[in-house]
């Protein structure tokens, strides 16, 4: 890697991996190299290839071709060689963890299982609870753990034994924006102070943007691979002159790789109007002691794309199935189209398109049938279904494959399709739940575009997404944590109130940026890396910058740039966070 310290032999080395489960290929001829101290990104949509290269990295899996070396041992031949020396944190919200154990229960297991001297146990699991916050919470089953302390947990079970090599699947998937913020604080200070090396893989692509290094994988291939930075500055800038972010790079590496039509970039649709078409007060979901909405409250407006943004377990789901019928709430009122959520029923439910989240299409059944299926459901005649099929097939990118299954398209298609069902009695609101989970850049961007369409044509929207970065697409936005909205306005508003309040971020290039991060450490504890970069928190930038030069020129540690940057939307969530925190 150019701009930073790391050389030497490469710690992981694949050559030409290939893994097949029966006769279809997960992986195909795989190459790349993982040098010591580097945080290394797996990149791409469900399906591509990610966990299975891990597990193979791992010893977990033998591949069906290629020579993969890890620490200087041949896996395929000898994988218990190298177990001592790695750690693994498979995919899921603490899948590792045993639920009726407590925090302590849980690492004490870890500790055991890893047989670490009980002088060596006690210093890390001490380190680990402080670093993770969760020293207090030791006596407390892992069963009732949020999320992110789930995930926290996990990591520490899994780095109790200090490996030299730490595997990460998926591990910020889902968790609340300062949990997935704590957890990079965990890692940078693993990879800088302690010189680990840490493999992870993510759908998240401006999460990536973290790693020092990157390789996008698409339908088990590497289609890019390099330095985060270098890929961004060779893809250019955008039409503002901004450099590219991961997504745009992975576009464009995706368009070359396959030959597909570039997707421009998703542009804002018509204003909303002002007739309010879903009013919700005071809404409220409890599931015996346990509050899953709390008095929620918001208006949604006729063409509005209105974006509920929060991590997995936030009370979004919950919010969608009280305003289609499928839950009671607990209390509160909310109105569709001035019908009352609860009471008509049957009168609201024409009005309603709803996609869910995990449950939209039976894989069993072809696409017709599934058309046909959805048109039955909401009382369509056989006339305007006949003349519904072609445009939601055209819809759909299927035309011409009415007979094939469901359960055989590609994810991005499967997702058109769903929304094509959602939409065939043409409802004037839309409920569409995590539709872009797991898809590929290319596909996400197509289905954005459908629904700026649809806002377009007057059907006023509501998506529930833990993607970040699709708040842009939103006329406003709603953050949701733990069961409250924490912040209610369109989203560049609330960006600019965050900044008003919390500053800036100072962004620090060095060659050097591992020496740099730990001298700036001891003066600026809220600094964080962004994979080689360093972020500095600040209310007084101009002060900031200066102090910083001259603390580093008196050590003489090399800086390239000194920059200001804006708050990302996570930054931005996370601030209302602490902020409702605050509230009594």
């Amino acid at each position: 890697m150019a701009a930073s310290p790391l050389s030497g032999p490469p710690i992981i080395e694949l050559e030409q991996v290939t893994k097949f489960y029966r006769q279809t290929p997960a992986v195909q001829d795989v190459s790349f190299v993982v040098q010591p101290g580097e945080v290394f990104g797996l990149l791409g949509p469900d399906g591509a290839g990610k966990s299975t290269l891990m597990q193979i990295m791992a010893g977990v899996l033998r591949p069906s071709h290629g020579r993969v070396r890890v620490a200087g041992v041949d896996v395929t031949s000898d994988p218990e060689a190298i177990k001592s020396r790695i750690g693994y944190m498979p995919q899921g919200l603490g899948l590792n963890l045993y639920d009726a154990l407590s925090v302590a229960e849980n690492i004490h297991f870890f500790g055991k299982l890893r047989e670490v001297p009980a002088d060596v146990y006690q210093r890390h699991k001490d380190e680990l609870l402080a670093t993770t916050q969760l020293a207090p919470f030791v006596d407390r089953p892992a069963g009732q753990l949020s999320g992110g302390m789930r995930q926290k947990l996990a990591l520490c079970c899994t780095l109790i034994h200090l490996p030299q090599i730490i595997f990460l699947d998926e591990p910020t998937t889902g968790v609340d924006p300062i949990s997935r913020r704590d957890f990079w604080l965990i890692i940078n200070r693993l990879v800088v102070a302690e010189g680990a090396t840490v493999i992870m893989t993510t759908s998240y692509l401006d999460e990536a943007e973290r790693c020092h290094r990157v390789a996008l994988l698409h339908k088990g291939r590497i289609i890019a691979q390099g330095e985060t930075a270098v890929l961004q500055a060779e893809a250019g800038g955008d039409a503002q002159g901004r450099v590219c972010s991961l997504e745009e790079v992975f576009i464009r590496a995706m368009v070359q790789e396959t030959a597909v039509t570039i997707p421009d970039p998703v542009s804002f649709c018509t204003l909303p109007g002002s007739e309010p078409m879903i009013q919700v007060e005071a809404l409220t979901k409890k599931f015996g002691a346990f509050t899953a909405v709390d008095r929620v409250s918001f208006t949604i407006y006729q063409g509005e794309i209105f974006g509920f943004l929060g991590p997995n377990g936030a009370g979004k789901t919950t919010v969608i199935k009280m305003l289609t019928g499928i839950l009671k709430p607990t209390s509160g009122r909310g109105c569709i189209a001035g019908l009352p959520i609860g009471r008509d029923g049957s009168r609201i439910k024409a009005h309603l398109g709803y996609m869910s989240q995990k449950f939209s299409l039976y894989r069993d059944l072809s696409v017709a049938e599934n058309i046909r299926l959805y048109g039955r459901v909401y009382g369509m005649s056989r006339a305007d279904l006949a003349a519904r099929l072609p445009e939601i097939l055209a819809l759909a990118d299927l035309v011409g494959q009415e007979d094939r299954l469901a359960g055989d398209l590609p994810l991005g298609i499967r997702q058109r399709l769903a929304l094509g069902c959602a939409i065939l009695h043409r409802p004037n609101v839309i409920f569409l739940d995590e539709p872009t989970s797991g898809v590929d850049p290319i596909a996400r961007r197509q289905f954005w575009e459908l629904i700026c369409s649809l806002a377009s044509q007057g059907v006023t929207i509501m998506v529930s997404t833990h993607y970040m970065d699709e708040a842009q697409y939103c006329q406003r936005l709603a953050f949701v944590h733990q069961g409250r909205i924490v912040g209610l306005g369109p989203p560049e508003e609330l960006r600019q109130q965050a900044e008003a309040a919390s500053g800036q971020h100072l962004e620090i290039v060095s060659p050097q940026f591992g020496q740099v991060f730990q001298a700036l450490r001891q003066h600026y504890p809220r600094a964080f890396l962004h994979g080689s970069r360093i972020h500095i928190p600040t209310k007084t930038p101009d002060q900031d910058r200066q102090q910083i030069t001259d603390r580093l020129e008196g050590v003489g540690l090399p800086v390239t740039a000194i920059t200001i940057t804006s708050l990302t939307m996570e930054d931005t969530f996370i601030y209302f966070i602490q902020e409702q925190q605050h509230v009594p």
